[in-house]
C-alpha cells in the first residue's frame, strides 16, 4: 500500500473518493447519529414545548374571543331585530299557562319538546355556556322544556345542573 507521501495512482484516488469515503461516512453516521439526534432533541425540545404551549393558549383565547363575538352578534340580532317566530301549531312559550304544582321534568309519557319549541332560539347551534347565559330569564315551564330537551338529546351536565339550581331557587 502506498504511503501518504508517495503519489497515488488515479485508480487509488478514484477508489478513495467513490468507495472508501462513502463507506467511512456511512460508518461515521451510523456511529454518531444517535448522539447527533439527542443533541438536536435536547436543544429543540424546550422550544417545541414552549411553542406547543403558546399555540394551545392562542387557540383557547381564540375560542373565547370567537364565543364572545358570536354572543355579541346573537344578542344584537336577537335584541335589535325581531326574534324568530315560534311554530304556528303552538303558542309562544312565554304565553303558555304554567302547569299546577312545582316544576318538574316531563314524565316518560310526555315526549321531549323539539328544539323549535324551546324559548331559546337557535338552541342546537349554541354551546353549553351560551345556553347557561340564557337560562336565568326563562319561566319555570320554559326551564322544564329546555331540561327535558337537553336530557333527551345531548345530556350536557353544565346546562342540566344550572337548570336544577334555578329550579331550587325559584321554588
Amino acid at each position: 500500500m502506498a504511503t501518504m507521501t508517495e503519489p497515488r495512482s488515479p485508480v487509488d484516488q478514484a477508489l478513495d473518493l467513490f468507495v472508501f469515503a462513502p463507506l467511512g461516512l456511512a460508518l461515521a453516521v451510523r456511529e454518531e447519529l444517535p448522539r447527533l439526534i439527542e443533541k438536536g432533541r435536547s436543544r429543540t425540545d424546550p422550544q417545541v414545548a414552549l411553542a406547543r404551549m403558546v399555540g394551545q393558549l392562542a387557540v383557547g383565547r381564540g375560542q373565547q374571543e370567537a364565543g364572545k363575538a358570536l354572543n355579541q352578534l346573537w344578542s344584537r340580532l336577537g335584541g335589535g331585530g325581531p326574534a324568530p317566530a315560534p311554530p304556528a301549531a303552538e303558542p309562544p312559550a312565554a304565553s303558555r299557562r304554567p302547569s299546577p304544582g312545582p316544576p318538574s321534568a316531563p314524565s316518560p309519557a310526555q315526549p321531549a319538546p323539539t328544539a323549535d319549541e324551546l324559548a331559546i332560539p337557535g338552541y342546537n347551534a349554541l354551546s353549553a355556556p351560551q345556553v347557561v347565559q340564557r337560562l336565568s330569564g326563562l319561566s319555570p315551564d320554559e326551564l322544564d322544556a329546555v331540561g327535558a330537551y337537553e336530557a333527551a338529546t345531548r345530556h350536557r351536565q353544565t346546562i342540566l345542573g344550572r337548570i336544577a339550581q334555578l329550579r331550587s331557587h325559584g321554588s
